[in-house]
């Protein structure tokens, strides 16, 4: 198992197969690369079939042991389920989707070994979710989502990214979940070093205190610390069975702390970090050997974003280390 230099070790990958989308989400970020979405034709510098296969190969070989698969919107594969159906033995296998494509491959996905998906879904109003995604496919959606419940991919986490244009709708999502059979609840906080418009940042900590009085009971997930809430439908003496995690990573020394996880580009550049560009690693012509090495390089580099990449100033407000900027540029 490969460990960085802050006792992290790499236990999870994250898989960009494309940055082609057929939404155009007001919020999106593209895997951190910003918004370098190109024509919906595949292009040639998506990594290959093999390229992944053997990627995940290697990263089996340092006993990670899952995969998300992302995008853009990963499902304009074509040969998804062929590289589904090759990774890794034992290697738990995710998607996120928009959820669009999943009527009528959902069944094909969950026979080829996937074993969940997530999906985008940020209203349950048709004129919030156009407003939103700049996508009119709000019932698609919907129907993808029951696609991935009817064909066992379950738990289908419904992610929702929470900023001025969704915050309202975050009481009737919940009760969704709480009501729905095999959903749960992603809330997502926006992230505006990433996508920019920090005024349509909202304070997370609401978010978080709001369902500490809604909820049943509360738990503490390993991964990053993450609190999840069990919540019950409205009115019901039903034992909780919705649950609802807020992802919290801007300045949340605690969420990098415990990061065990890489991605990969399109492209094929390994990733250390969400939140940086300036760590993308080759990995060449992604024969076994380099892409080792790349991935042992990447990880030995990685550091937490906030708490070393980001320290805080005298006044408290988060900048850039210098420092570490002068040791890694020089290294």
């Amino acid at each position: 198992m490969l460990v960085d230099g802050h006792g992290r070790e790499l236990t999870g990958v994250r898989v960009s197969l494309t940055d082609r989308c057929n939404f155009d989400c007001v919020y999106c970020h593209n895997e951190g690369l910003g918004d370098t979405r190109g024509p919906m034709e595949p292009a040639d510098d998506e990594m290959s079939t093999d390229d992944v296969v053997r990627f995940l190969e290697v990263a089996a070989e340092f006993d990670v042991d899952s995969v998300k698969f992302t995008g853009g919107e990963p499902m304009l594969r074509e040969d998804l389920e062929e590289i589904v159906r090759r990774v890794p033995k034992g290697m738990e296998t995710s998607l996120t989707t928009n959820g669009t494509f999943l009527p009528g491959r959902a069944a094909a996905l969950r026979d080829a070994g996937l074993d969940r998906v997530n999906v985008s879904q940020d209203a349950l109003d048709p004129t919030a979710f156009q407003e939103v995604t700049q996508s009119t496919q709000y019932d698609a959606v919907l129907e993808g989502v029951q696609a991935a419940v009817d064909a066992g991919l379950t738990p289908v986490k419904l992610n929702m990214v929470v900023f001025e244009q969704t915050a309202g709708y975050v009481p009737e999502m919940v009760d969704h979940v709480a009501e729905t059979e095999g959903l749960q609840l992603q809330l997502i906080e926006y992230m505006p070093e990433l996508a920019g418009r920090p005024e349509w940042a909202v304070d997370i900590d609401r978010v978080h205190g709001w369902l500490e009085e809604q909820a049943d009971h509360v738990e503490h997930r390993e991964m990053h610390h993450r609190r999840r809430y069990w919540v019950s439908p409205d009115d019901s003496d039903e034992t909780a069975t919705g649950m609802v995690e807020i992802v919290d990573p801007v300045g949340n020394e605690t969420f990098c702390a415990n990061c065990h996880r890489v991605r990969v580009t399109h492209q094929g550049f390994l990733k250390g970090c969400l939140n940086r560009n300036d760590d993308l690693k080759p990995m060449g012509e992604m024969t076994k050997p380099e892409i080792r090495e790349a991935l042992r390089e990447t990880v030995a580099d990685r550091v937490p974003y906030y708490g070393e990449y980001m320290v805080r100033d005298d006044d408290g407000e988060w900048v850039v280390n210098e420092e570490y900027i002068e040791d890694y540029v020089g290294a």
